[in-house]
């Protein structure tokens, strides 16, 4: 079974300001790790991020969920100007089909 740090989501870019490969954790947003490559930057925010579950477990606080094990309902609410939803709607119609149906279209 996988460690739940081995279920963070991960990303490695460059950074023009320091001139690495910085590697970040998107449940841990304080957290980065810079490197000459991307392997190693990688490699270095798994390391930091494991070690930081570690001190949050050894002190019994709370350690973020993975985000890639999280249930999600497939609902959320958007507020758009009134204009917006009009506009929407008219589409919506127009096209025959639902606003949601427009909407989860325009999403994809």
């Amino acid at each position: 079974m996988a460690n739940i740090f081995d279920k963070y989501t991960y990303r490695v870019t460059w950074s023009e300001d320091d001139q690495e490969y910085v590697g970040l954790c998107v449940e841990f947003p304080s957290l980065s790790w810079l490197e000459r490559t991307p392997e190693k930057a990688l490699k270095g925010i798994r390391k930091l991020v494991a070690e930081c579950v570690g001190d949050l477990q050894s002190e019994q606080e709370e350690v973020p969920e993975p985000l890639s094990v999280k249930k999600y309902s497939g609902k959320f609410m958007v507020r758009v100007p009134p204009e917006t939803h009009r506009a929407l709607a008219i589409q919506a119609a127009e096209a025959g089909v639902s606003l949601n149906r427009l909407i989860s279209s325009k999403l994809h």
